[in-house]
This record gives structure tokens, C-alpha cells and sequence, in this order.
């Protein structure tokens, strides 16, 4: 058994390559919201949230125009209620590719396209057509030339590995194999990657207290409370890479080990039920905000250390339309108007997900920007958005420089705090973006500077789109008109319970 354990490990060095080059933080959309915001406002969130990487759970045209010429890069989805048609017709395949990624590629950025979602475990009556529904895609994506740029997977549940404790003896369902072998196989030659969702909240949830909440949260632990794999004596120190790492090994005693992982879903409900006491803000927060560190900062797994596992959180919004148990509707990052639920805690991390206010935020006119747009979006800053701009004024501490984009970026900012960083307020039509750097400058003191980091959003403040300014103010010499920004959104919570005890 050691032999075999050891010989897994050399043969894995190499299984990841592939998705090591970027690893990215996506967030998940769906639609299960009773107010559903237009995609134009589920766009202007992604673009004030500084979010590249969206995964849809169906290829809804509204959206993939919205999501155009943003430099996004969105995975769509086959739906499980289309799979059959999908698997059993290769024109029905080639259709489905014409209508949702022929007509939209490459002025939305479609690089992934997943066929079904968790089909072996809510859709098992499909699962013999999955393995065709998979080539059919690919092959119509051959035929446009498309199969190099657009990759085609399927997600599945963690749930399907059994015996996941020690990582090293992990295994699929073996009742699976004669649909993984030949999946496997198609991934692995067609350059893809095994696609998994993974929710450390349900593994601690149904472990009797097992596994220990500072272990499922990502919280550090001493070396003595670490699990370790008695087979590799590698030390765990949290369920989400010991799940990746069971999966590389249940994939390897199946001699496939040149397949990445890709997390597509994985979160903590913020709120829950009276028998789900730990579905908590603080613990969402604590999850999340870990998480998003753990995949920037190529943390990688114990046998995959510094490559980091690219991962979309489950989810954007809250879905105060999902059914079951108030923690199913209370996965999302923001609620429906846009503003955040918490305000993740992401020091280093980079800009993604910009709600992180323990590094101050502001907002800055975008470098390139269209010099009319911008005197349009500070003639309304500075008019209906009520900010104080006499500070821009001839002798004030910010008329220097004398420029437009200075003078917007001092406005918008200046809005931005006014409406308490909530998502959306930093757009302007596209011509704003937020930043972690401080424009302020000489005597020029931004609002940011000063800003209570325990600020909170403001529900519904965010101006409404195609609001019209006559705003006049000494320095204005266009009017604005359109939508300045979106306070956004969409989403749907999709979660699945599962039944692997951990450790």
C-alpha cells in the first residue's frame, strides 16, 4: 500500500500543470431571485466588484450581451432538462453550440462550457447519455474551430468519493466507473479538466462533530490538531484540500493523472435555520474570505503545494426563491439590490471582490476613459449625486490638477464613500473603476482616507439606470445622460447535501 501511495504522488507531480498557469476566484450566477436584476446590473456589478470569472447555470442570451466586450471570461452551462436532447442528437449538439456559443464568441469571452451539472447524482437517468453529450459539444466546437479556446466539462458533487479520509485512499463510487473511465479519458485527452463542487459546510454539518469547525473554516491550527493521511504523512490543516486531494487520488487508482480540478462551486450559508446554528455572517465571512486567500496566494494542497486550485464561489446573491431550509437561501455574496451581505476581509489578496474594506477602497476615473464621458459623469456627480465638489473649485485644495479625469476622480470617489461603497456606485457608465490606492494627493484629501471600515452599504441608494442630470456646477460643460451605474445582480444557490463524513 505505501508503494502504491508513493508511486501515486510521483505520478501526480505533473496532473496540474494546466491550472496552475492562472489561478482565478469566480463567482457563480444563477436566477432563483424574486426581483431579478437586468444583466446590464448583474454586469455593473462584476465590474465594480472587479469579478473576471462568472459560471452561468444556462447560456441565457440576455446575459452573454450583457457580458460582451467586458473582457470577462464566463463558463456557460448545458441544463440538465436539455441534457438528453443534448446526448442523444450530435445536431442537436451542434445547434445548441451555433446558438449559444458560435453567436456570441468572441465578443463574450465563452472559455468553458459545462454539460449538465451534479447529472450522476440529481439526474441519474441521463448519466448514460452524459459521456455523449460531452463529445457532441466538443466535436461541434471542433468544427468551429472553437475546441482549443472553449473547453467542455461536467460538474460533480464531492459526494460521489468515497472514503475521502485519508485523502490517499480515496476512490469513486465504483457503481461509476464505467461512466468516469471513458469521462476521464475524454477529459484528459481533450485538454480539460474534472470540474467539482465541494462544501466543507455540509461535511462539518454531518460529521456529529467529528470535524472540527476551525478545520472546515479554514481557520489555522496547530500542527498537533492537523489531520494527517497515516498513508503519506501529509499534514491537512482544512476539509477543501483534502477534498481536492482525494479527488486526485481517486482519479490516479483510476490511472488518469494529468487532470486538473477546477472547485466549481464552494461557500458557507450566512444565515440558517434554529438547527443550523454555524451558518453565521461571521462564519461565511471567515470561509469565504479565507478561501479567496488560500486560491490567490497559489497556497496549493499538501500533495500539490503552490499550485493553487482555481475555484468559483457558490454564490453572487442571495435566492430568496430557493426551497428547503433558510441556509439554502443564504449562500450569496450580495442580496438583490447589490449591496454585500459582509464585508469580505481580504488584505493582500488582490482587488478581486472590491466589498473588502479592511484595505481602503476608492473610486478613480478609469485611464483612457472618454474625456466627454467623464465631464458627463461629474456634471452628475456633482449635480443629483449631491456630492460637495467646492473643493474642486479655483484655489480649493483639489482644483490642481486642473483636468477633467482629476476632477471626476475626486467626485466619484466622493460619491462612493457618500453611498457607502455599496456595489454599483462606482461605474458612471464605465468610466470609473475601484482601486485600493489612495488618489489623494498635496492638501487633496479623499473621503476614502477617513472612511469607518465598519461602514455599511445603503439598500437601494444606488441611482437608478437611464436617470437623466441637468446637474450645473462651475465647472460643467455636458449634461449626463443614461444610466450612470447599477447597483446589481443575480443569483442562484444551488446546493447539495452530502453525505461524506470526513475525517
Amino acid at each position: 500500500m505505501e508503494l502504491l501511495v508513493f508511486l501515486l504522488l510521483i505520478l501526480g507531480v505533473s496532473a496540474v500543470s494546466a491550472s496552475n498557469e492562472d489561478p482565478f476566484i469566480g463567482v457563480n450566477i444563477g436566477t432563483d431571485l424574486s426581483d431579478m436584476p437586468h444583466p446590464t446590473q448583474v454586469v455593473a456589478l462584476l465590474k465594480a466588484q472587479q469579478i473576471r470569472h462568472v459560471r452561468l447555470y444556462n447560456a441565457d442570451r440576455a446575459m452573454l450581451l450583457a457580458l460582451a466586450n467586458t473582457g470577462i471570461l464566463v463558463t456557460i452551462t448545458v441544463p440538465n432538462d436539455q441534457l438528453l436532447g443534448v446526448g442523444q442528437s450530435n445536431s442537436t449538439a451542434a445547434n445548441w453550440v451555433s446558438q449559444n456559443i458560435v453567436a456570441h464568441y468572441p465578443a463574450t469571452n465563452i472559455t468553458t462550457v459545462c454539460v449538465g451539472s451534479e447529472v450522476l447524482n440529481t439526474l441519474p437517468n441521463a448519466a448514460p447519455v452524459l459521456i455523449n453529450a460531452l463529445k457532441f459539444v466538443h466535436s461541434a466546437l471542433v468544427a468551429s474551430n472553437l475546441d482549443r479556446q472553449i473547453k467542455v466539462t461536467t460538474p460533480l458533487s464531492s459526494t460521489i468519493i468515497l472514503d475521502s479520509f485519508p485523502p490517499s485512499q480515496a476512490f469513486f463510487n465504483h457503481s461509476l466507473n464505467p461512466i468516469l473511465v471513458p469521462m476521464l479519458y475524454f477529459l484528459q485527452s481533450t485538454g480539460s479538466f474534472l470540474t467539482l463542487n465541494i462544501y466543507p459546510y455540509y461535511d462539518y454539518m454531518q460529521s456529529n462533530g467529528v470535524i472540527p469547525l476551525d478545520y472546515a473554516l479554514f481557520k489555522p491550527l496547530p500542527a498537533n490538531k492537523e489531520a494527517v493521511d497515516s498513508n503519506t504523512l501529509l499534514h491537512y490543516s482544512n476539509v477543501f484540500d483534502a477534498m481536492v486531494d482525494a479527488a486526485y487520488f481517486a482519479m490516479a487508482f483510476l490511472n488518469f493523472t494529468n487532470v486538473p480540478v477546477v472547485v466549481t462551486e464552494s461557500g458557507w450559508p450566512s444565515k440558517g435555520d434554529s438547527n443550523e446554528p454555524d451558518a453565521t455572517l461571521d462564519n461565511a465571512n471567515t470561509y469565504n474570505s479565507n478561501l479567496i486567500r488560500h486560491v490567490l496566494n497559489k497556497t496549493g494542497t499538501p500533495k500539490h503545494p503552490g499550485i493553487a486550485v482555481s475555484t468559483y464561489i457558490y454564490e453572487l446573491y442571495n435566492e430568496d426563491l430557493k426551497a428547503g431550509p433558510v441556509s439554502e437561501k443564504n449562500w450569496g455574496l450580495f442580496d438583490a439590490n447589490g449591496a454585500p451581505i459582509y464585508t469580505l476581509r481580504l488584505t493582500g489578496s488582490g482587488s478581486v471582490l472590491a466589498n473588502d474594506t479592511s484595505n481602503r477602497t476608492f473610486c478613480t476615473a478609469r485611464d483612457g476613459a472618454d474625456p466627454k464621458m467623464l465631464q458627463a459623469a461629474l456634471d452628475w456627480a456633482c449635480g443629483p449625486g449631491k456630492v460637495d465638489c467646492s473643493a474642486m473649485l479655483q484655489g480649493g485644495p483639489c482644483y490642481d490638477p486642473d483636468n477633467v479625469a482629476a476632477h471626476a476622480t475626486y467626485a466619484f470617489d466622493a460619491y462612493y464613500q457618500l453611498m457607502g461603497r455599496a456595489p454599483g456606485t462606482c461605474d458612471f457608465n464605465g468610466v470609473a473603476a475601484v482601486t485600493t490606492t489612495d488618489p489623494s494627493h498635496g492638501s487633496c484629501v479623499f473621503l476614502g482616507r477617513g472612511v469607518d471600515k465598519n461602514l455599511t452599504s445603503l439598500n437601494g441608494t444606488a441611482v437608478p439606470t437611464n436617470l437623466t442630470s441637468s446637474a450645473a456646477w462651475p465647472l460643467s460643460g455636458y449634461r449626463y445622460g443614461g444610466s450612470v451605474f447599477a447597483s446589481a445582480t443575480v443569483i442562484v444557490i444551488r446546493v447539495l447535501l452530502w453525505n461524506a463524513i470526513f475525517l
